[in-house]
């Protein structure tokens, strides 16, 4: 009997029945390490395991880009029926490994090509960003703010972009000085990009890439920073004012669990997207898990000013109203609300208008006050 309900779950394209293991896979760019994109990713494939008697994990770690591919293809043989790609330049190799495959459900994290059997997600940071920026903007004395960034993708100009609205929602003259490293691990590029925005006057930091570096380059000359993707806190315990954090285990419970059910197959994901936020809590504002920010900075938070519909408010309070508004179920405040103009004048929110999915996942323009290369910039 169980065989003949397995081959009607087959013919129905869910693939496997529903008292056996779901065997899911991930590749993963970096190594796991103990911070970081990778290892946030990690975590969360174990969070799933845990959540879910169901399922089987596996994962391949430090998987070059070129070699997603046979990665996938070995996968397969070893039996994943879903496979979840954990980088950006994965996404046209998920494409075609997804042809060879067309049983296999594949998930591309922060990519943008779906197909039948291809969707994407992303927990996504730019309200996180802003918030953060908010932050920095009011800390920084000389009104520049560093930033350390790995490649010049859509996915990190949106960030730089909400962080920079916010530092000069806070501070309308300051700037954010932006260094690429086109690397997501490399110490020893964050740390000299980390010490040529100081040499340039930043004294404030925020970055995008899977080490800690920036925090601790940045706490040795006694500077502030906020921390990306994993707790820094333990790093610099004096100056990492908050941070990115990332709960991926929201959306891998989510989509497998819909797997399981039949909701999805390998039939029906093309138009399937998860880009989650502060709402569907995938990420959340914090120098540590349940920290929102540093108490260490909290003073300093409470007696600084900004302007808000005609009014002075302390930075705190913008902060943490802004943080519960779009932890909401229909939050009003969105950062990419027009009238936005990118750093050349030229308008890219209208006003009245909010930025689309679409906007914010092919982002190429660079916001006021953001200095520095910024490849791709339209014209």
């Amino acid at each position: 009997m169980k065989k003949i309900v397995f081959g009607l779950l087959l013919v129905l394209g869910l693939g496997f029945a529903q008292t056996d293991k779901l065997k899911a896979c991930f590749i993963y760019i970096g190594p796991i390490g103990d911070i970081g994109w990778t290892h946030a990713h990690d975590q969360a494939r174990k969070k799933a395991e845990a959540a879910l008697p169901w399922l089987e994990t596996k994962y391949v770690e430090s998987v070059p880009e070129a070699q997603v591919v046979p990665v996938i293809d070995r996968l397969v043989g070893e039996g994943c029926r879903v496979i979840f790609a954990t980088s950006f330049g994965y996404m046209d190799g998920v494409l075609e490994a997804a042809k060879k495959h067309p049983d296999v459900l594949f998930g591309h994290a922060s990519g943008f090509k779906r197909a039948p059997n291809v969707m994407t997600y992303m927990a996504d940071f730019y309200q996180v960003y802003y918030l953060n920026g908010l932050m920095a903007g009011a800390l920084t004395k000389t009104g520049k703010v560093g930033y350390v960034g790995a490649f010049p993708i859509p996915e990190v100009k949106r960030h730089i972009n909400a962080f920079a609205l916010g530092v000069r929602a806070v501070n309308p003259k300051a700037e954010v000085y932006v260094k690429w490293i086109n690397a997501w691990f490399d110490p020893a590029k964050a740390r000299e990009a980390t010490e040529a925005l100081m040499s340039q006057g930043a004294d404030v930091f925020a970055f995008t890439e899977d080490t800690p570096t920036v925090v601790q380059t940045a706490a040795r000359k006694g500077k502030d920073s906020f921390s990306h993707y994993s707790p820094m806190l333990k790093f610099a315990p004096d100056h990492v004012v908050s941070g990115q954090l990332v709960h991926w285990e929201a959306i891998y419970i989510d989509f497998l669990k819909k797997v399981k059910e039949g909701v999805y197959t390998s039939k029906n994901l093309q138009n399937v997207d998860y880009f989650w936020l502060l709402r569907e809590k995938a990420v959340e504002m914090g120098a540590d898990y349940g920290v929102p920010i540093n108490p260490k900075h909290l003073p300093l938070l409470k007696q600084a000013r900004m302007r808000v519909g005609g009014k002075e408010v302390p930075v705190y309070d913008r902060v943490m109203a802004l943080l519960k508004d779009m932890s909401a179920k229909n939050p009003t405040f969105d950062p990419f609300t027009g009238p936005l103009k990118d750093r050349k004048g030229v308008v890219r929110v209208p006003a009245g208008k909010k930025a689309s999915l679409q906007d914010l996942l092919t982002m190429e323009w660079a916001a006021p006050g953001v200095v520095g290369d910024w490849p791709g910039e339209p014209r």
